[in-house]
């Protein structure tokens, strides 16, 4: 569970959010739509700790694993592309990266060795023995075969750089999924593919995107976001669509 807390943001003079309280359940999809400017992108921002509200408080489950999608395309530009897939699961990155160091090491100790012992029964409790295996599938899953795995990422063109980073935050089987326009540079087929796997996503997803045929497949619940609040519906996009244009017709009649 994630749950969201009389959140309030404000820029200068302007209050993007006003005591905004939502909890996000397990096994649903949750699309946040609103105006341009409303503060979608921040509000997920917020969600991630990326930014800090002015007040109010954003909570998880003890030991949950939060992932998002990065924007920025250059950011692993040094590492090799199924790295920076691993590197979407950071503390079995880190494992692996401390491991691999500790037995690298000419001068190998005693305590070397304990360390070196529980960092394997970490790695493995972490799943850290099939993570090149799965991360090698989603690349595949998203386009990019096994010829760029272990390229560096700067060798990647822009729209292939967005299928790597899309692959980095789905990777692990993260416990709540932020994902910011994860279609953009995506073909039909990979839209596809990315709709059920989302569709058949076991924990928390929440989407800003104006695609609204992909909404409409894969969101279980909409997030509006209209004037410095957050009002929750049940239903994919056409349904909060139909349902709102509903509504402000009974209130210009009444």
């Amino acid at each position: 569970m994630l749950s969201v807390n009389n959140i309030s943001l404000q820029f200068s003079q302007r209050k993007l959010f006003d005591d905004v309280n939502i909890t996000f359940n397990p096994g649903y999809c949750y699309g946040v739509i609103g105006a341009n400017g409303s503060g979608k992108s921040t509000f997920l921002k917020i969600l991630s700790g990326e930014i800090e509200s002015t007040s109010g408080t954003v909570t998880m489950k003890p030991g949950a694993r939060l992932s998002v999608l990065k924007q920025d395309q250059f950011a692993f530009d040094q590492y090799s592309v199924l790295t920076t897939v691993i590197m979407g699961h950071n503390r079995l990155y880190e494992v692996t990266t401390e491991k691999d160091a500790i037995y690298a090491k000419v001068d190998f100790s005693e305590k070397d060795g304990e360390r070196a012992g529980e960092l394997e029964a970490e790695f493995a409790e972490l799943d850290g023995w099939n993570a090149e295996t799965d991360a090698v599938k989603l690349l595949k899953d998203l386009g990019i075969y096994e010829e760029l795995h272990q390229q560096p990422m700067k060798n990647l063109e822009g729209g292939q750089k967005v299928r790597v980073l899309l692959a980095q935050a789905l990777f692990g089987n993260p416990d709540v999924l932020l994902l910011d326009e994860p279609t953009n540079q995506l073909d039909v087929e990979t839209c596809l593919w990315l709709e059920e796997f989302l569709i058949n996503f076991q924990n928390i997803a929440i989407v800003v995107s104006h695609d609204r045929h992909f909404l409409d497949k894969v969101c279980t619940h909409i997030a509006d976001v209209d004037f410095s609040k957050i009002q929750l519906y049940p239903g994919n996009y056409s349904f909060w669509y139909q349902s709102s244009q509903l509504i402000l017709k009974q209130r210009q009649q009444s």
